[in-house]
C-alpha cells in the first residue's frame, strides 16, 4: 500500500472519529437537557454536571503528557490556576455582554496557561522521569503561593464575585473541542512524532524527531486545556480560592488518567465521570465513604491491569463504536435522501 493510499485511509478514520464524537456529544446534550426537563436529575446531581465535564477536559488534556508523551507532570493544578485567575480577572473587570466576554475569558485564560507552559517547559522537560515530576510539582506549589500572596487574586479569602457563565452545554462544546483537537493531533503526523518519543527516545531522535520541540508542543497543549478548564471551574463556583489547585488536585487528576488507560482518550473520559460522581453516590454513607471510594479504585486499577477485563472492555467498546457508526450512516443516508428528494 502506497504512502498516499496510508495517509488517505488515517484521514477517513479520523474523520469519521469526529463524526461520532459530536454525535457523542449531541446525544448527550439531548439526554441530559430531557433528564433536566422531567425532573429525574435532582438539583444536586444537576450541579456535578459541570465538575465532570471540567475533570473531563483536564483528564484528557493531561492524557495527551502522560499518555501519549509518556512524560509524567504533576504541575496540572498549577496551569488550571493560572488560566482560571486570568480569564475570571478579565470578565470581573471587563463590561462586555457575556456571549463576547466569557469566549474570550476562555481563550485568555489557555493562553496564559500556555505561556506558563512555555516558560515552565523549556528547562523542565530536558528531565526524565521523577525530577520532572517534581519540577512541574514544585511549579504548582510556587504558583499556588503566589496567588496566596497577591491583591489583586484576592489573597487567601479568593476572588469573589465571579459571574456564573459556565453551563452544561459550554462545557460540553469544550469537551468536544478538547477531544477532537487532541484526537486528531495524536493521528496527525506530529502525533506520530510525539507517541514515538514515549516508545523510545533515542529512536526517535536517530530518525530526525525534534525531542524538545514536540515535548514542548504537547506540554503547551495540554497547558492552554487546563487553563480553559480553569476558566470554566470559576465561573461555575463564582469564586476562586489558591487552597483548591494544591498538589491534590494534580494527583486526582493523574488518577483519573491512570484509571481510564494512559494513551486512551475513552478512558480518561469515562474514569472522570465515575471519579467525579463515585463519591457523590456514596455521600449517603457517611464515615465510609472514602474508604468505599479508595476500594473501588483500586478494585477498578486492578481489573484494568487484568488481560482478560481489558479483552472483554475492547470487546464492548467495539460493540458500542459499531453501533454508533451504523447511526452515523443511518442519519447520513437520511440526509443525502432529503437532498436528492429537493431536487
Amino acid at each position: 500500500m502506497s504512502k498516499k493510499k496510508v495517509a488517505e485511509k488515517v484521514k477517513s478514520a479520523v474523520k469519521n472519529k469526529n463524526l461520532h464524537t459530536l454525535l457523542i456529544t449531541v446525544i448527550a446534550y439531548v439526554v441530559i437537557t430531557a433528564l433536566i426537563s422531567e425532573g429525574v436529575l435532582s438539583r444536586h446531581y444537576q450541579s456535578l454536571l459541570v465538575p465532570v465535564g471540567i475533570n473531563i477536559i483536564l483528564a484528557v488534556s493531561l492524557n495527551l503528557t502522560v499518555g501519549f508523551l509518556g512524560e509524567l507532570t504533576l504541575g496540572h493544578a498549577g496551569f488550571m490556576s493560572v488560566g482560571a485567575y486570568a480569564g475570571c480577572l478579565f470578565t470581573t473587570y471587563s463590561e462586555l455582554p457575556k456571549w463576547v466576554e466569557f469566549p474570550i475569558a476562555l481563550v485568555i485564560g489557555g493562553l496564559v496557561a500556555a505561556i506558563f507552559g512555555i516558560i515552565i517547559g523549556i528547562p523542565a522537560l530536558r528531565l526524565k522521569g521523577d525530577y520532572l515530576a517534581i519540577v512541574t510539582l514544585a511549579f504548582g506549589e510556587i504558583i499556588r503561593s503566589v496567588i496566596n500572596d497577591m491583591e489583586i487574586t484576592g489573597g487567601a479569602g479568593g476572588l469573589k464575585g465571579i459571574s456564573k457563565y459556565s453551563d452544561y452545554t459550554i462545557v460540553l462544546i469544550v469537551i468536544f473541542l478538547t477531544i477532537v483537537i487532541i484526537r486528531n493531533l495524536v493521528k496527525s503526523k506530529h502525533g506520530r512524532a510525539i507517541c514515538s518519543i514515549r516508545d523510545n527516545v533515542i529512536a526517535a531522535e536517530s530518525v530526525g524527531v525534534n525531542i524538545v520541540f514536540y515535548k514542548l508542543l504537547a506540554f503547551v497543549l495540554a497547558a492552554f486545556f487546563a487553563g480553559a478548564a480553569g476558566v470554566l471551574y470559576g465561573h461555575n463556583l463564582g469564586i476562586l480560592k489558591p487552597g483548591t489547585f494544591d498538589f491534590n488536585k494534580s494527583i486526582e487528576i493523574l488518577v483519573i488518567v491512570v484509571l481510564g488507560g494512559m494513551g486512551n482518550i475513552t478512558g480518561s473520559v469515562i474514569a472522570a465521570v465515575l471519579v467525579t460522581v463515585l463519591p457523590e453516590v456514596l455521600r449517603e454513607l457517611a464515615d465510609y465513604r472514602m474508604l468505599i471510594y479508595s476500594i473501588v479504585l483500586i478494585a477498578m486499577m486492578l481489573f484494568n491491569a487484568s488481560p482478560k477485563f481489558r479483552a472483554a472492555k475492547n470487546l464492548v467498546t467495539s460493540k458500542i463504536k459499531s453501533g454508533i457508526s451504523f447511526a452515523g450512516v443511518k442519519i447520513k443516508s437520511l440526509f443525502i435522501g432529503k437532498r436528492k428528494g429537493t431536487r
